[in-house]
């Protein structure tokens, strides 16, 4: 394989990657902000503990999610120096927004969240966590505008070769992004559902001492499946459409790897669809618990968002070649001066340390998912496991 075809296995690596810690955080900090809501209303003492537990996960997630982000940042910087020479004037710019705006906004009421935990007015607790929820949507409604750039360049002026954003507001009503914002949106409460069913279809099939709790969180994960899938689904087709009046070539360009991918996408979008609306009656009396095998089929669905999430943007993403910016700036152009010996270093040093960060977030979600909330009696502890170490 040459120089650039590291460089693109090397972005399509970490971006993937990154873009499941993204989901998954998105998925729950929406369903830990909806259960806190419940516990400040109602002062339900499961709903509360429900926070906590779920609130936990969050956090793991959102800060090894971090640790992708700017890993892939670098590769970004590294590796495609020519998009930031002849688009770094449209693209940095919600980019920048992103990071300036919704990034800090989002980490600074997450840590508020964390450490205003039993310290402040619960409605101002409250707030922080929809603040925090409302900030990490922003961050990615800036990722989709710099995205839908790329997939459809609008705004700009050609300046001697250099492009410059002349009309800001046109990258926010390109069709490109608000199909796929909306699809991102849905995707990303689906993941969220099929998480927190799936987990908590495993303690109920263990019998564990928490089946008030986890049976709640299974209502829960369920209802927020079936209602994000036929929005998941809408928005998914709602943007053929835009691709076939600009994109008309994408799925020739996506190849066979494109085309196995959408269609990986589509038919777990359509089961999981199917499963959370069948699943919904059996929520009445406990059937869902009483049958017991539809317990097992939602823990075997957890890891089926995620594969649907990596064939879409593998579509979205290989559909747009030999382009970096459609029509405007090929791939090879945009590529930095790096050798084949040294893309292949980085290469392996940025997917041996993706790898890290993957394991050790599925090893520690894993752990604090199989232990289960602390006991009603245990001594408070932080949401957070990081804060015993700060």
């Amino acid at each position: 394989m040459d120089a650039l075809g590291l460089a693109r296995l090397q972005f399509a690596v970490t971006t993937s990657f990154h873009f499941l810690f993204v989901l998954l955080t998105l998925g729950l900090v929406t369903l830990v902000a909806v259960t806190q809501t419940r516990a400040t209303v109602t002062k339900n003492p499961v709903q509360w503990r429900m926070t906590r537990f779920w609130g936990r996960l969050y956090v793991v997630n959102y800060a090894l999610g971090i640790a992708t982000g700017i890993v892939m940042e670098f590769q970004f910087g590294l590796n495609w120096s020519g998009l930031a020479e002849v688009a770094g004037d449209v693209f940095g710019a919600p980019l920048a927004t992103e990071t300036l705006v919704a990034f800090f906004l989002e980490s600074t009421f997450l840590g508020l969240w964390i450490f205003g935990w039993d310290r402040l007015n619960r409605w101002a607790h409250l707030a922080l966590i929809w603040l925090t929820a409302l900030t990490a949507y922003a961050s990615v409604l800036w990722i989709m505008v710099a995205n839908g750039f790329l997939q459809h360049p609008v705004g700009h002026v050609d300046d001697g070769g250099v492009l410059r954003l002349v009309d800001f507001g046109a990258l926010l009503t390109n069709p490109t992004f608000r199909v796929a914002f909306a699809h991102v949106f849905s995707a990303a409460l689906t993941v969220g559902g099929v998480f927190v069913t799936g987990v908590s279809a495993y303690h109920l099939i263990k019998r564990t001492k928490e089946n008030e709790f986890f049976r709640s969180s299974l209502r829960l994960g369920v209802v927020t499946t079936a209602l994000a899938t036929p929005f998941l689904i809408g928005a998914g087709f709602g943007q053929f459409p835009v691709i076939g009046e600009f994109q008309p070539d994408k799925s020739a360009a996506a190849g066979t790897l494109g085309g196995i991918g959408l269609g990986l996408m589509i038919l777990t979008g359509f089961t999981l669809f199917l499963a959370s609306w069948l699943g919904l009656p059996l929520l009445l009396r406990d059937w869902v618990i009483r049958l017991r095998f539809p317990l097992y089929l939602m823990v075997l669905s957890i890891p089926l968002p995620f594969l649907a999430a990596i064939g879409g943007w593998l579509y979205r993403e290989l559909g747009r070649q030999p382009w970096l910016v459609y029509g405007v700036l090929r791939t090879e152009d945009a590529m930095s001066p790096v050798s084949e010996s040294g893309m292949l270093t980085s290469f392996i040093a940025f997917t041996a340390l993706f790898a890290v960060l993957a394991v050790a977030d599925w090893v520690l979600i894993a752990r604090l998912a199989r232990r289960g909330p602390e006991p009603v009696d245990a001594p408070a502890t932080p949401v957070s496991p990081l804060v015993p170490a700060l």
